[in-house]
């Protein structure tokens, strides 16, 4: 399936006259990039797996802290505002959720690539990857994550196995140590914040499939009537043939 050619903003561009705008877009585009992360990810130890993958799974890493050291910043200066005004800290709120959520996805995803990289080294030659049979070049995925039109480069760097563990294992407590500083720094409690706007409404297609049973069920009022009549018959056949059952065996017991 073709990737949509949907880039992502930059930090430095995402802005807004309001701060709940400001946050609002540098926590969509973390949701995006941990997203674009996440795939890459998935194609560690597998049939697409090497040193252009993790150079693309560093950058685009890179990519996703740089935000997410922006939405916290924007997040916690505006949740600390006691001028606020109340809509706008519970938006901020929402916003903050998001943001804690993505961030602890990306921490484990980071923790998933680290274990990986470990079980598939590209230095060792003797250890074969995992036939996934999935095919396919994953620049435009890393792509979209770094908002670049192409990545097709010879960039990168010597011995990426190498610098890719040990720079991983030092970012990995980075962002575990910034997960750990948020909830002290802002104490919103995720299971207060109510869900609420169109992304948490059912789908459409089931909203379409409730209310074309309705039409069908006002259209042919029947069916209803129908079925209601042959559940009775049915009933009323299976306590005859019971009773004849208990008839017949009192007549033999007789």
């Amino acid at each position: 399936m073709p990737l949509s050619n949907n880039k992502v903003p930059n930090a430095d561009n995402v802005g807004s006259s309001e701060p709940v705008d400001e946050a609002k877009g540098l926590v969509d585009a973390l949701v995006k990039v941990v997203a674009c992360y996440r795939h890459l990810a998935s194609c560690m130890g597998g049939c697409t797996d090497g040193e252009h993958l993790r150079d693309q799974l560093r950058r685009t890493r890179e990519r996703a802290q740089e935000l997410a050291l922006a939405s916290r910043q924007r997040l916690t200066a505006g949740l600390r505002d006691k001028t606020l005004p109340k809509e706008d800290r519970q938006e901020m709120e929402h916003v903050w959720v998001a943001f804690s959520s993505s961030l602890e996805l990306l921490h484990m995803d980071m923790c998933k690539v680290f274990d990986m990289g470990q079980r598939f080294s590209l230095s060792n030659k003797t250890r074969a990857f995992v036939q996934t049979g999935i095919q396919g070049k994953t620049t435009e995925v890393a792509a979209r994550a770094l908002s670049l039109v192409d990545l097709n480069h010879d960039e990168t760097p010597p011995s990426v196995d190498r610098l890719e563990q040990s720079d991983l294992e030092v970012e990995i407590a980075r962002v575990d140590q910034m997960i750990e500083d948020m909830e002290l720094k802002v104490n919103v409690l995720r299971w207060t914040v109510e869900a609420r706007g169109p992304q948490y409404a059912d789908p459409v297609s089931t909203d379409s499939a409730s209310l074309a049973l309705l039409s069908m069920d006002e259209e042919d009022p029947g069916r209803c009537c129908d079925r209601s009549q042959i559940f009775v018959t049915m009933l009323l056949c299976g306590v005859a043939t019971v009773a004849v059952v208990l008839s017949v065996c009192v007549v033999y017991l007789a």
